[in-house]
This record gives C-alpha cells, structure tokens and sequence, in this order.
C-alpha cells in the first residue's frame, strides 16, 4: 500500500488541490491527514469538503480542536489566535460536528498516526526528549508500530529509535530498517516554516518500508488574496512567499 501522507493544511485550498493533484500522478493508493485542516487561511470550509468528499482519512489537530470549539485558543499567538476565532464563525456547523468527531491519533497498517505528540495533540515533537518519549509510547500501543508519522511542528523531519535526525531532501528516500522505529513528519501543506514556500508532504510504501519526501508547487497569491480579503492578518498571508 502506497499512503499520501499530508499535514497542516490550514485552509490553504490551492495547496491543498496541487498536493493532491500531484498524489494521484504518483499513484498513491490513499492519502491520510494528520491534522490542522483548518486555521491561518480562509478556505476552512473548502477544505474539510475536499476531505470529506474524498474519503480522506484524518485525525484532529490542535487547531481543528479551537475551531470546532473543543478547548480556546490561549496559547496561540495573536495572529493564530484571531484565525482560530475567525474560522469558528465561518464553519459550518456540519464540518464543526466533523471535527470535533476526528480521532486524536489512529493505528492503521502498522503505523501510528498523530498531530503533535502520540498522547498530546498540541504537544511538539522538537528535541530528543520528545523524541525518546514518543518511541517510548509507541512501544504500548497495540501491535508494536514500527513508524509514526506526525505533523504540527510544519517542518519536515525523521528521525529512528537512536534519536538521530536524519536530513533529508525533496525527492530523497528514506528506508525503513525492520530493527529501528522511526518519527516522520512530512512538513505542512498549508504553511511550511523551513524556508520552502511549496507545500509539502509524502509517500509511505508499507511494503517497500520507504518513504519519499516532496514539495509541490501552488498559487500562493490566490491563498494571499483570499486572507487579506477576508480580513486576517497581512502576516499570515505574506509568510506563505518565503515559507516561514
């Protein structure tokens, strides 16, 4: 099974398209989300049909979880915060009841899927304590997964049970040895934050146990002009052209 696996969508409905355009060029037999649909953009709604409609399957990101009104937004910051707020007022109450459904991980084909941390949706994974706390909580989940695949921190990253990062490059792939257990984060769709504005994401074989990095490109100025449009932040729309 070939997965397409996507994060940090962020209402960004043109990288959303590009990215799944591009997962079917390449042949991918189910695309997964690990959360954020929504947030910073202003397709929210757009965005959760395109999911929905597709059969995508998804978990719940931290900021799905303030837009559907499951916890506040207090320890965003002020642009995040207002983007939240705002995204709760133009949800519909459909794709509200939607989120607040989503999972807060999922165990599918021997692999973990979760937004920030296994057992803490808004917790990072950044250092090697996170690291060595996650490959610790993988080992008590049910049947033993060799690999997690997270999102939220919107940079690309992989790491295997020694705690060493592995830097990779667009197009790379990584092999999945059978003794090791890796963390895998295949950057943000909606809002990359590592100086590459294209949206990014990734190819899991579960047979081959490879993965393969990409980014792809969109129409960064139709997302810009649809948040200026709708009154968010300035700063939300011009990060997206330097990917940061």
């Amino acid at each position: 099974m070939r997965y397409a696996i996507l994060s940090d969508i962020h209402g960004n409905l043109e990288a959303l398209q590009a990215v799944l355009a591009r997962t079917a060029r390449l042949g991918a037999d189910m695309v997964v989300c690990l959360g954020d649909l929504v947030g910073y953009n202003a397709d929210p709604n757009e965005c959760v049909d395109i999911i929905r409609s597709d059969g995508i399957i998804c978990i719940m990101g931290n900021h799905d979880e303030a837009a559907c009104g499951l916890a506040e937004p207090y320890g965003f910051n002020p642009a995040a915060r207002e983007a939240a707020l705002w995204t709760r007022t133009v949800l519909t109450l459909e794709h509200q009841i939607f989120l607040r459904e989503l999972p807060r991980y999922l165990l599918i084909d021997n692999i973990v899927l979760c937004h920030g941390s296994i057992n803490d949706t808004s917790r990072y994974i950044l250092d090697d304590a996170d690291v060595r706390d996650n490959l610790s909580l993988m080992d008590g989940l049910p049947g033993g997964p060799r690999a997690c695949f997270y999102g939220h921190t919107h940079v690309r990253a992989a790491c295997h049970a020694e705690g060493q990062v592995i830097a990779k490059e667009p197009g790379d792939e990584i092999s999945l040895h059978r003794d090791r257990k890796y963390l895998i984060n295949p950057g943000a769709v909606g809002q990359p934050r590592d100086g590459d504005p294209r949206a990014a994401f990734l190819l899991y074989d579960s047979h081959a146990r490879n993965v393969t990095l990409y980014r792809t490109e969109y129409d960064i100025a139709a997302c810009q002009s649809k948040i200026l449009s709708a009154g968010l932040p300035a700063g939300l729309a011009e990060r997206l052209s330097v990917g940061r």
